[in-house]
């Protein structure tokens, strides 16, 4: 597979993102920038976390129209895969790509530290993989990261089987929600299931130096079923 990962002026987590697609998971894997428009042949772009210009308006919302989105899009539509991370998944439902939206945290503050999560897609390629009752320690760093959207879209979320990730407590119980995101949400991913966005961040669970590899599961299942 090829990866190619998109750096915006204010993107910070680019670099750790092609250093565990490449280095640890052995992917081809190219950097691409904002105001190209070549996607250079990838089978996913991955829109990493940060604070892309500046976070200014809204998260993202300045960043849907940098000029590599429209290719973005177009790759998306063609049913190329496409995953957002943090500042990514803002950037995808700012886009028109995710449903719903990303708010201010309730305590009104930047969060920064481990949460835990439970798959709960059984047909998304970056779950399918996972086992639903297995937790998942990954972590978190966000001020806009509680995720809306309305009862009809909820309900076609859940009928969809659209919800990627719920937060919860090392136990697994849902009872344990950072940033009063609506139903436990930390990822969706659009009908076709060939776009996701998750607000923790697997690139930072993805290496042994930091103990903590939980994150290479998500993207191993990625890999292998992103072609299924």
């Amino acid at each position: 597979m090829k990866f190619g990962v998109i750096t915006f002026p204010g993107s910070n987590c680019d670099q750790d993102m092609i250093y565990v697609l490449q280095t640890i998971l052995k992917q081809e894997t190219v950097n691409l920038w904002h105001k190209d428009s070549d996607l250079q042949g990838v089978d996913c772009v991955v829109l990493p976390g940060g604070f892309s210009y500046g976070d200014y308006l809204r998260s993202g919302a300045i960043a849907q129209y940098s000029p590599i989105m429209k290719s973005v899009q177009e790759h998306a539509a063609n049913g190329g895969y496409v995953i957002g991370i943090c500042n990514g998944f803002q950037i995808l439902t700012e886009s028109g790509l995710l449903p719903g939206a990303l708010l201010h945290n309730n305590s009104q503050k930047f969060i920064c530290k481990n949460i835990f999560l439970r798959p709960v897609s059984s047909s998304a390629a970056i779950t399918r993989e996972l086992d639903e009752e297995q937790v998942y320690k990954i972590p978190i760093a966000h001020a806009e990261g509680r995720y809306y959207a309305d009862q009809k879209t909820l309900k076609e979320l859940v009928s969809n089987d659209q919800i990627l990730f719920r937060y919860c407590n090392k136990e697994g119980e849902l009872n344990a929600n950072p940033n009063g995101s609506l139903d436990n949400i930390a990822g969706v991913c659009n009908a076709r299931k060939n776009v996701f966005g998750m607000m923790p961040h697997p690139e930072r669970a993805a290496d042994e130096n930091l103990a903590n590899t939980d994150g290479v599961k998500l993207f191993e299942s990625l890999i292998a079923n992103m072609n299924n």
